[in-house]
Protein backbone atom coordinates (compact mmCIF):
# COMPACT_ATOMS: atom_id res chain seq x y z
CA UNK A 1 0.00 0.00 0.00
CA UNK A 2 2.68 2.57 0.79
CA UNK A 3 4.55 1.69 -2.51
CA UNK A 4 1.42 2.62 -4.41
CA UNK A 5 1.22 5.64 -2.57
CA UNK A 6 4.68 6.64 -2.97
CA UNK A 7 4.21 5.66 -7.07
CA UNK A 8 0.64 7.82 -7.20
CA UNK A 9 2.42 10.57 -5.41
CA UNK A 10 5.05 10.42 -7.70
CA UNK A 11 3.11 10.40 -10.67
CA UNK A 12 1.46 13.47 -9.62
CA UNK A 13 4.67 15.38 -8.99
CA UNK A 14 5.89 14.43 -12.05
CA UNK A 15 2.18 15.75 -14.23
CA UNK A 16 2.61 18.64 -11.98
CA UNK A 17 6.09 19.50 -12.92
CA UNK A 18 5.07 18.73 -16.59
CA UNK A 19 2.27 21.20 -16.07
CA UNK A 20 4.11 23.86 -14.80
CA UNK A 21 6.84 23.25 -17.29
CA UNK A 22 3.91 23.64 -19.97
CA UNK A 23 2.50 26.82 -18.26
CA UNK A 24 5.70 28.46 -18.42
CA UNK A 25 7.15 27.60 -21.77
CA UNK A 26 3.23 28.32 -23.56
CA UNK A 27 3.61 32.01 -22.30
CA UNK A 28 6.03 32.78 -24.57
CA UNK A 29 5.37 33.63 -28.13
CA UNK A 30 7.49 35.21 -30.82
CA UNK A 31 5.38 37.76 -31.69
CA UNK A 32 5.43 39.18 -27.79
CA UNK A 33 6.48 42.19 -28.91
CA UNK A 34 4.38 42.77 -31.91
CA UNK A 35 2.88 45.84 -30.89
CA UNK A 36 4.74 47.21 -27.96
CA UNK A 37 8.24 47.03 -29.91
CA UNK A 38 7.92 45.69 -32.98
CA UNK A 39 11.46 46.24 -34.18
CA UNK A 40 13.52 44.88 -31.18
CA UNK A 41 14.87 41.73 -33.31
CA UNK A 42 16.11 44.66 -36.00
CA UNK A 43 17.48 46.76 -33.15
CA UNK A 44 19.45 43.63 -31.09
CA UNK A 45 21.23 42.55 -34.80
CA UNK A 46 22.27 46.25 -36.05
CA UNK A 47 23.76 46.85 -32.42
CA UNK A 48 25.14 43.38 -32.61
CA UNK A 49 26.48 43.64 -36.16
CA UNK A 50 28.07 46.69 -35.24
CA UNK A 51 29.78 45.76 -32.44
CA UNK A 52 31.33 42.76 -34.36
CA UNK A 53 33.18 44.98 -36.82
CA UNK A 54 35.23 45.70 -33.78
CA UNK A 55 34.91 42.17 -31.89
CA UNK A 56 34.86 39.32 -33.82
CA UNK A 57 34.18 37.08 -30.71
CA UNK A 58 30.81 39.14 -29.45
CA UNK A 59 28.97 37.01 -30.88
CA UNK A 60 29.71 33.94 -28.99
CA UNK A 61 30.62 36.15 -25.89
CA UNK A 62 26.78 36.70 -26.31
CA UNK A 63 25.66 33.62 -26.36
CA UNK A 64 27.33 32.07 -23.55
CA UNK A 65 26.40 34.70 -21.19
CA UNK A 66 22.62 33.72 -22.37
CA UNK A 67 23.52 29.76 -21.71
CA UNK A 68 25.24 31.01 -18.20
CA UNK A 69 22.27 32.65 -17.78
CA UNK A 70 19.18 29.79 -18.20
CA UNK A 71 21.87 27.57 -16.06
CA UNK A 72 21.03 29.52 -12.95
CA UNK A 73 17.39 29.89 -11.96
CA UNK A 74 16.32 29.64 -15.60
CA UNK A 75 16.72 32.30 -18.41
CA UNK A 76 15.83 35.54 -16.14
CA UNK A 77 18.74 38.01 -16.70
CA UNK A 78 20.35 37.26 -13.47
CA UNK A 79 23.87 36.96 -15.15
CA UNK A 80 23.59 40.46 -15.74
CA UNK A 81 23.18 42.13 -12.24
CA UNK A 82 26.36 43.92 -10.72
CA UNK A 83 26.85 43.30 -7.29
CA UNK A 84 24.65 45.64 -4.85
CA UNK A 85 23.73 46.04 -1.00
CA UNK A 86 21.48 43.15 -2.02
CA UNK A 87 23.13 41.42 -4.99
CA UNK A 88 26.12 38.55 -5.18
CA UNK A 89 26.73 38.93 -8.46
CA UNK A 90 26.68 35.62 -10.54
CA UNK A 91 29.65 37.71 -12.48
CA UNK A 92 31.73 36.55 -9.35
CA UNK A 93 31.27 32.90 -9.68
CA UNK A 94 33.92 30.64 -10.27
CA UNK A 95 32.65 29.86 -14.10
CA UNK A 96 32.43 33.41 -15.10
CA UNK A 97 34.92 35.50 -13.16
CA UNK A 98 37.42 37.06 -15.47
CA UNK A 99 35.74 34.83 -17.77
CA UNK A 100 32.50 36.17 -19.00
CA UNK A 101 32.31 39.63 -21.65
CA UNK A 102 30.03 41.56 -23.63
CA UNK A 103 27.87 42.76 -20.38
CA UNK A 104 28.96 46.90 -22.18
CA UNK A 105 26.91 45.76 -25.60
CA UNK A 106 24.08 44.21 -23.77
CA UNK A 107 24.36 48.08 -22.20
CA UNK A 108 24.54 49.42 -25.84
CA UNK A 109 20.99 46.87 -26.92
CA UNK A 110 19.16 47.78 -24.10
CA UNK A 111 20.08 51.87 -24.24
CA UNK A 112 18.86 51.31 -28.01
CA UNK A 113 15.84 49.35 -27.30
CA UNK A 114 14.67 52.12 -24.77
CA UNK A 115 15.21 54.69 -26.91
CA UNK A 116 12.51 52.85 -29.18
CA UNK A 117 10.38 51.12 -26.73
CA UNK A 118 10.45 52.62 -23.09
CA UNK A 119 10.19 49.80 -20.78
CA UNK A 120 8.75 47.17 -22.89
CA UNK A 121 11.99 44.54 -23.35
CA UNK A 122 12.83 42.62 -20.86
CA UNK A 123 16.82 41.93 -20.52
CA UNK A 124 16.48 38.58 -20.11
CA UNK A 125 14.67 38.25 -23.82
CA UNK A 126 17.94 40.71 -25.17
CA UNK A 127 19.77 37.80 -24.17
CA UNK A 128 17.66 35.32 -26.36
CA UNK A 129 17.62 37.81 -28.90
CA UNK A 130 21.29 38.46 -29.37
CA UNK A 131 22.14 34.46 -29.04
CA UNK A 132 19.97 34.12 -32.29
CA UNK A 133 21.30 37.10 -34.33
CA UNK A 134 24.89 36.28 -33.25
CA UNK A 135 24.57 32.53 -34.36
CA UNK A 136 22.98 33.83 -38.00
CA UNK A 137 25.10 36.81 -38.14
CA UNK A 138 28.15 34.42 -38.52
CA UNK A 139 26.65 31.93 -40.96
CA UNK A 140 24.79 29.47 -39.23
CA UNK A 141 21.03 29.02 -39.14
CA UNK A 142 18.01 31.33 -38.08
CA UNK A 143 15.09 30.90 -35.80
CA UNK A 144 11.69 32.80 -34.18
CA UNK A 145 13.01 33.24 -30.62
CA UNK A 146 10.16 32.84 -28.26
CA UNK A 147 9.84 36.11 -26.05
CA UNK A 148 8.01 37.18 -22.51
CA UNK A 149 10.57 36.49 -20.01
CA UNK A 150 10.90 38.85 -17.61
CA UNK A 151 13.78 39.79 -15.45
CA UNK A 152 14.83 38.58 -11.92
CA UNK A 153 14.98 40.57 -8.88
CA UNK A 154 17.81 38.77 -7.51
CA UNK A 155 21.11 37.16 -8.61
CA UNK A 156 22.42 33.70 -7.38
CA UNK A 157 26.34 33.33 -7.09
CA UNK A 158 25.95 30.07 -5.23
CA UNK A 159 23.96 28.44 -8.26
CA UNK A 160 26.02 29.92 -10.56
CA UNK A 161 29.16 27.86 -8.63
CA UNK A 162 27.42 24.33 -9.18
CA UNK A 163 25.26 24.38 -11.77
CA UNK A 164 26.64 25.98 -15.04
CA UNK A 165 28.61 22.82 -16.70
CA UNK A 166 33.00 23.22 -16.48
CA UNK A 167 35.14 23.19 -19.68
CA UNK A 168 37.14 20.19 -17.31
CA UNK A 169 34.11 18.45 -16.03
CA UNK A 170 33.49 14.90 -17.47
CA UNK A 171 30.95 13.70 -19.65
CA UNK A 172 28.34 11.62 -17.06
CA UNK A 173 28.56 15.03 -14.88
CA UNK A 174 27.58 17.71 -17.58
CA UNK A 175 25.42 15.17 -18.71
CA UNK A 176 23.47 15.54 -15.52
CA UNK A 177 23.49 18.83 -15.20
CA UNK A 178 21.63 18.95 -18.72
CA UNK A 179 19.25 16.56 -17.55
CA UNK A 180 18.26 18.39 -14.21
CA UNK A 181 17.00 21.52 -16.31
CA UNK A 182 15.64 19.24 -18.46
CA UNK A 183 17.94 19.05 -21.69
CA UNK A 184 18.49 15.60 -23.03
CA UNK A 185 21.68 14.37 -24.84
CA UNK A 186 20.92 15.77 -28.38
CA UNK A 187 20.79 19.19 -26.85
CA UNK A 188 23.72 18.77 -25.43
CA UNK A 189 26.24 17.72 -28.37
CA UNK A 190 23.87 20.28 -30.08
CA UNK A 191 24.28 23.26 -28.07
CA UNK A 192 28.30 22.56 -27.66
CA UNK A 193 28.28 23.21 -31.50
CA UNK A 194 28.25 26.81 -30.41
CA UNK A 195 31.72 26.05 -29.78
CA UNK A 196 31.90 26.37 -33.54
CA UNK A 197 32.85 30.09 -33.16
CA UNK A 198 34.84 32.43 -30.08
CA UNK A 199 37.33 32.07 -28.31
CA UNK A 200 38.66 30.55 -24.69
CA UNK A 201 41.46 31.06 -22.02
CA UNK A 202 44.49 28.88 -21.86
CA UNK A 203 43.44 28.35 -18.13
CA UNK A 204 40.54 26.42 -19.13
CA UNK A 205 42.00 23.89 -21.18
CA UNK A 206 46.00 23.89 -19.61
CA UNK A 207 45.69 20.84 -17.58
CA UNK A 208 44.69 19.01 -20.73
CA UNK A 209 48.65 20.08 -22.56
CA UNK A 210 51.16 19.21 -19.87
CA UNK A 211 49.79 17.15 -16.87
CA UNK A 212 46.60 15.74 -17.52
CA UNK A 213 44.78 14.38 -14.31
CA UNK A 214 48.15 14.41 -12.89
CA UNK A 215 50.13 12.16 -15.32
CA UNK A 216 52.77 14.45 -16.03
CA UNK A 217 51.95 13.96 -19.79
CA UNK A 218 49.28 15.43 -21.98
CA UNK A 219 45.97 14.49 -22.37
CA UNK A 220 46.04 10.90 -24.93
CA UNK A 221 42.63 12.31 -26.93
CA UNK A 222 44.87 15.61 -28.17
CA UNK A 223 46.14 14.92 -31.68
CA UNK A 224 50.08 15.70 -31.51
CA UNK A 225 49.68 18.24 -33.98
CA UNK A 226 47.22 20.02 -32.63
CA UNK A 227 48.83 20.04 -29.07
CA UNK A 228 51.86 21.55 -30.16
CA UNK A 229 49.86 24.24 -31.60
CA UNK A 230 48.20 24.83 -28.55
CA UNK A 231 51.45 24.55 -26.44
CA UNK A 232 52.48 27.62 -28.47
CA UNK A 233 49.68 29.74 -27.61
CA UNK A 234 49.87 28.47 -23.76
CA UNK A 235 53.35 28.09 -23.02
CA UNK A 236 53.71 26.42 -19.16
CA UNK A 237 54.57 29.39 -17.76
CA UNK A 238 52.84 31.68 -19.87
CA UNK A 239 49.77 33.64 -19.30
CA UNK A 240 46.81 32.03 -18.34
CA UNK A 241 44.56 34.41 -19.86
CA UNK A 242 46.30 34.02 -23.63
CA UNK A 243 43.36 32.71 -26.03
CA UNK A 244 43.06 30.10 -28.42
CA UNK A 245 40.12 29.93 -31.22
CA UNK A 246 37.35 27.05 -30.08
CA UNK A 247 37.64 25.98 -33.96
CA UNK A 248 41.08 25.99 -35.20
CA UNK A 249 39.83 25.48 -38.96
CA UNK A 250 36.88 28.39 -39.39
CA UNK A 251 37.08 30.32 -35.56
CA UNK A 252 34.74 33.31 -36.55
CA UNK A 253 32.18 30.98 -38.87
CA UNK A 254 29.31 29.29 -37.84
CA UNK A 255 29.33 25.76 -38.91
CA UNK A 256 29.70 22.29 -38.35
CA UNK A 257 33.82 21.93 -38.24
CA UNK A 258 33.56 21.90 -34.32
CA UNK A 259 32.02 17.82 -34.93
CA UNK A 260 35.37 17.10 -37.66
CA UNK A 261 37.42 18.80 -35.24
CA UNK A 262 36.18 16.27 -32.60
CA UNK A 263 36.66 13.41 -35.03
CA UNK A 264 40.31 14.74 -35.80
CA UNK A 265 41.00 15.15 -31.69
CA UNK A 266 41.22 18.51 -31.75
CA UNK A 267 38.55 19.78 -29.46
CA UNK A 268 39.57 22.44 -27.48
CA UNK A 269 38.08 21.53 -23.96
CA UNK A 270 38.12 18.41 -22.61
CA UNK A 271 34.16 18.76 -22.05
CA UNK A 272 34.29 19.05 -26.02
CA UNK A 273 36.16 15.77 -27.23
CA UNK A 274 34.97 14.01 -24.32
CA UNK A 275 31.54 13.89 -26.58
CA UNK A 276 33.69 11.90 -28.89
CA UNK A 277 36.12 9.64 -27.35
CA UNK A 278 34.47 8.49 -24.37
CA UNK A 279 34.24 4.79 -25.20
CA UNK A 280 30.52 3.66 -25.02
CA UNK A 281 28.83 7.30 -24.74
CA UNK A 282 25.79 8.27 -26.83
CA UNK A 283 27.15 11.06 -27.92
CA UNK A 284 29.25 9.57 -29.85
CA UNK A 285 26.67 8.66 -33.00
CA UNK A 286 25.37 11.95 -32.49
CA UNK A 287 29.01 13.78 -33.29
CA UNK A 288 29.14 11.26 -36.36
CA UNK A 289 25.53 12.67 -37.30
CA UNK A 290 26.28 16.22 -36.88
CA UNK A 291 29.56 15.92 -39.04
CA UNK A 292 28.50 14.87 -42.10
CA UNK A 293 25.05 16.56 -41.89
CA UNK A 294 25.18 20.31 -41.36
CA UNK A 295 22.10 21.12 -42.26
CA UNK A 296 20.77 18.29 -39.33
CA UNK A 297 23.23 19.92 -36.97
CA UNK A 298 21.36 23.66 -37.67
CA UNK A 299 17.94 22.05 -36.99
CA UNK A 300 18.97 20.47 -33.98
CA UNK A 301 21.09 23.53 -32.98
CA UNK A 302 18.09 25.57 -33.75
CA UNK A 303 15.32 23.89 -31.47
CA UNK A 304 18.19 22.95 -28.81
CA UNK A 305 18.08 26.99 -28.12
CA UNK A 306 14.71 27.28 -28.31
CA UNK A 307 14.55 24.50 -25.38
CA UNK A 308 17.48 26.26 -23.46
CA UNK A 309 15.49 29.18 -23.70
CA UNK A 310 12.33 27.69 -21.85
CA UNK A 311 14.10 26.76 -18.76
CA UNK A 312 11.88 28.36 -16.44
CA UNK A 313 11.48 31.91 -17.42
CA UNK A 314 9.29 34.64 -15.20
CA UNK A 315 6.79 35.49 -17.00
CA UNK A 316 3.23 37.50 -16.14
CA UNK A 317 3.76 39.13 -13.20
CA UNK A 318 6.71 38.11 -11.60
CA UNK A 319 9.83 39.63 -11.61
CA UNK A 320 10.42 43.05 -13.44
CA UNK A 321 11.15 44.59 -16.77
CA UNK A 322 14.59 46.33 -15.67
CA UNK A 323 15.62 50.03 -17.25
CA UNK A 324 19.01 49.01 -16.45
CA UNK A 325 20.18 45.35 -17.20
CA UNK A 326 23.03 45.42 -14.27
CA UNK A 327 20.33 46.86 -11.53
CA UNK A 328 17.14 46.21 -10.13
CA UNK A 329 14.54 48.89 -10.70
CA UNK A 330 14.65 51.16 -7.67
CA UNK A 331 17.96 50.25 -6.51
Amino acid sequence: MASYIAHASFLLSTLFTALMLYHSNAQLSSTFYATTCPNVSSIVRTVLQSALNSDPRIGASLIRLHFHDCFVNGCDGSILLDNSANIQSEKDSAPNTNSTRGFDVVDNIKTAIENACPGAVSCADILALASEAAVSLAGGPSWSVLLGRRDSLTANQAGANTSIPSPVEGLSNITAKFSAVGLNTNDLVALSGAHTFGRAQCRLFINRLYNFNGTGNPDPTLSSSYLSNLQQICPQTGSRFNVANLDPTTPDGFDNNYFSNLQNNQGLLQSDQELFSTTGAATISIVNSFSSNQTAFFQSFAQSMINMGNISPLTGSSGEIRANCRKVNGS
